[in-house]
């Protein structure tokens, strides 16, 4: 009967310590899981990014007369600086840069693109800027350059 006393309130501590050692537990979990998420967007927003890089090569691949061209010594249509403000326009070249920027604006965050061809040696230079801030908690902006010829 003596020894029965003595254990009375030791039930109620030990289930406060396991619910303790149980939250630390959780809250870990939780951070691995918000991790892994963190990860799963970022590179989904590089498959999307390099997706589309891949559609602008094609476009220009399909329109090769245009690409490399030359008008008056300007360079080829499909010329677009990352900071340049979508064209507008109605020919081929045009029509492509304006759906290419519609879907990367579209698609990634703060998304944009550039194109620089060389029309003497054919090569093709494509970039594709977003912004990840909302992944890695901060100002990081993503780049993916592309080279290749037609």
């Amino acid at each position: 009967m003596k020894n029965l006393r003595r254990q009375k309130g030791t039930s109620l501590i030990e289930i406060l310590v396991t619910i303790l050692i149980v939250s630390f537990g959780l809250l870990g979990v939780a951070g691995v899981v918000s991790n892994g998420l963190k990860g799963a967007h970022g590179s989904q927003a590089r498959s999307q990014a390099s997706m589309l890089v891949a559609d602008m090569i094609d476009r220009m691949r399909a329109n090769r007369a245009d690409a490399e061209s030359n008008p008056g010594g300007a360079g080829s249509p499909y010329n677009l600086g990352i900071d340049t403000a979508t064209p507008t326009g109605t020919t081929v070249a045009l029509q492509d840069l304006i759906a290419w920027r519609t879907v990367l604006n579209a698609t990634l965050p703060a998304g944009t693109g550039a194109v620089s061809v060389d029309s003497g040696s054919k090569k093709v230079t494509v970039t594709v800027r977003w912004d990840e801030s909302r992944v890695s908690g901060g100002s990081s902006t993503q780049t993916l350059v592309v080279e290749t010829r037609l």
